[in-house]
């Protein structure tokens, strides 16, 4: 699910440095609820609990020294290691919340709440059209081909994570919300258009060590 908002709003929020991507002028926060699976540092094999787990992210779209990625604002997990080692590892705001992903005749509905503030999202939601592959100049395509995430470093020092994985196989979505606590936590205001909404059933993801994208950065923003 793909939101505007007034840019000014996403700008202030992100550290000097990073600069806030547009799609024809206009900033976007996506919410994106998914599974995890197989994730592991290999040639270990996979293990309970931590291999497999519900996800609930929630991002805007940034370029730094002309690569684009995204930064997150949250990170919703049902897996304390997940959490623990994606704040330590990757300084990425990280929350442990009480998940549930089930499969539906026509699609899925997901509920997450948040233990440490009871922040909730719950839908349930289903692809309505056949699969594509986006086209490069279209959004799907500058929302979803995107190869790297940045952080702030508890020193202040800006990384960046690259990721590797197949263009992503896409389909039109209908969403229905029944509670969606994700982006007010954030004081984030979103218009009142309806999102864009696009369903995937996935890659397979290759992610590599986190690097320094140079000098530390002044964080009062």
């Amino acid at each position: 699910m793909h939101y505007t908002v007034a840019n000014q709003e996403l700008e202030k929020r992100l550290p000097a440095g990073v600069e806030l991507d547009l799609y024809e002028g206009t900033a976007w926060l996506g919410l994106v609820p998914f599974m995890m699976s197989g994730v592991m540092r290999r040639p270990f094999p996979d293990m309970p609990y931590f291999s497999a787990f519900p996800e609930l992210n929630l991002r805007t779209y940034v370029v730094v020294d002309g690569k684009p990625g995204v930064w997150f604002f949250s990170l919703d997990a049902h897996s304390y290691p997940i959490v623990i080692g994606g704040r330590a590892l990757y300084n990425l705001p990280y929350h442990y919340a009480q998940q549930k992903l089930s499969k539906l005749t026509d699609g899925h509905e997901f509920q997450s709440q948040r233990k440490s503030d009871s922040v909730s999202f719950h839908a349930r939601y289903r692809p309505t059209a056949k699969e594509f592959f986006a086209i490069p100049g279209t959004f799907e395509h500058w929302a979803t081909e995107r190869y790297c995430l940045y952080s702030m470093s508890g020193d202040r020092e800006l990384q960046r994570v690259d990721v590797h994985h197949v263009a992503w196989p896409l389909q039109s979505a209908e969403v229905e919300i029944f509670s969606n606590d994700i982006i007010d936590a954030t004081g984030i205001p979103v218009s009142s258009d309806i999102p864009r909404c696009h369903y995937s059933r996935g890659v397979h993801v290759v992610s590599y060590e986190k690097q320094s994208c140079g000098e530390k950065v002044d964080m009062s923003v």
